[in-house]
């Protein structure tokens, strides 16, 4: 049986949740392929070791560069923050290796292009860790969408609202840092939008925003430090197509924990999604008889939607760690038969060129070009 090693690169919230999806993705998807749980790769060893203990690793390192070029391992999966993806993707790339970055892929539009370019002439597979496309609700969208049942699209409307830091008592986070994290709700949840936007209605032309930094400082006593990224990054966008978008992320939204909607109006339907109901997706088509129509809850668990053939029977739901095991049974699917997936660096360049030129119009006050590839 063939084998493939697996080195993980953090161990905090999303270590946890791809070590998760590494252990569960060949239970439900399964294939011909051992996946080895063979590394875990962080800072502090004696998290790492409880780390790699608790979620099943064989072996922990705190050295990811002697992890990459070892030749039993054949995947890398980034899971650290923002600022040190570029390095360890492009040295990953420049092993051989496949590699799966967390979102957003780089601090900047020409990080994310730097790492593109590294891997887009080698024979390996790349991707970037934008699990809501692998919500099967989204799916369905996208299918529906194609099949054209959506009509002409007027409006994508994206709203990713969470609460955790609208206390000031909250403590200071790498998350709040800009030379760590890049950017602050932006580019922690914008990101996410503007990828399932470019999924389902296409490219993005122009952007204007606004952010707002509510609380400046966070900590207690003497160790105060200075907050240095957005709480608050709302913008519009023009798509190349003719529709028009409206996006929304915040991180001080009271009583929001995950609210990660989305809304899309078409000539002939329309399509409503919140991730705090996953397993659902409202649906409005005008080709319903006038006395019927309305919105309908369509409970997305039924085997013939899209992933739900490799879980429960209907009316089981999936939750937010199921995502990630979808997204690997992709990533794993595509090492396997030497094709494509998506979201993959490129994707990952195209978001950050439209979070730059948010961030850019800002400053600006106007409305701003997004740059192709």
């Amino acid at each position: 049986m063939r084998e493939i090693n697996i080195a993980l690169i953090g161990y905090n919230f999303m270590g946890k949740a791809h070590s998760y999806a590494l252990g569960n993705v060949n239970f439900f998807f399964p294939n011909k392929i051992r996946l080895n749980k063979k590394v875990i790769v962080g800072r502090t060893l004696n998290l790492l070791k409880q780390a790699a203990e608790e979620y099943g690793w064989l072996e922990y390192s705190t050295d990811w560069r002697e992890v990459i070029l070892r030749d039993d391992i054949d995947v890398v999966c980034i899971a650290t923050p923002t600022s040190s993806h570029k390095e360890i993707a492009i040295e990953a790339a420049k092993a051989g290796k496949h590699v799966l970055c967390e979102k957003p892929l780089g601090m900047n539009a020409e990080e994310a292009r730097q790492m593109w370019i590294a891997v887009k002439d080698v024979e390996i597979v790349h991707m970037v860790g934008h699990n809501y496309r692998r919500v099967p609700a989204i799916a369905l969208a996208k299918k529906l969408i194609d099949e054209g049942k959506l009509g002409n699209i007027y409006h994508f409307r994206g709203c990713y609202l969470q609460d955790w830091l609208a206390d000031p008592r909250a403590p200071m986070s790498w998350r709040l840092d800009k030379e760590i994290a890049g950017s602050g709700a932006h580019g922690d949840l914008n990101a996410h939008l503007i990828d399932l936007a470019r999924y389902l209605v296409g490219e993005m032309d122009q952007v204007i925003g606004v952010e707002k930094t509510f609380v400046h400082q966070r900590g207690e006593g003497n160790s105060q430090a200075n907050v240095t990224v957005d709480d608050s990054t709302a913008f519009l966008a023009k798509f190349a197509n003719g529709a028009t978008g409206t996006f929304e992320a915040s991180r001080m939204a009271s009583g929001r924990k995950n609210h990660n909607s989305l809304e899309i109006n078409g000539s002939k339907g329309s399509l409503f999604f919140d991730f705090e109901h996953m397993n659902e997706l409202g649906f409005w088509s005008k080709e319903d008889e006038l006395e019927v129509q309305g919105f309908r809850k369509i409970i997305v668990t039924e085997d013939t939607h899209p992933y739900m053939k490799a879980w429960w029977p209907a009316g089981h739901l999936l939750g937010y760690q199921n995502t990630f095991v979808n997204q690997y049974a992709d990533f794993i699917h595509a090492i396997i038969n030497k094709t494509k997936v998506e979201p993959n660096f490129y994707d990952g360049w195209m978001c950050n060129q439209v979070l730059d030129s948010v961030s850019t119009s800002i400053d600006t006050l106007t409305w701003e070009k997004i740059r192709g590839s």
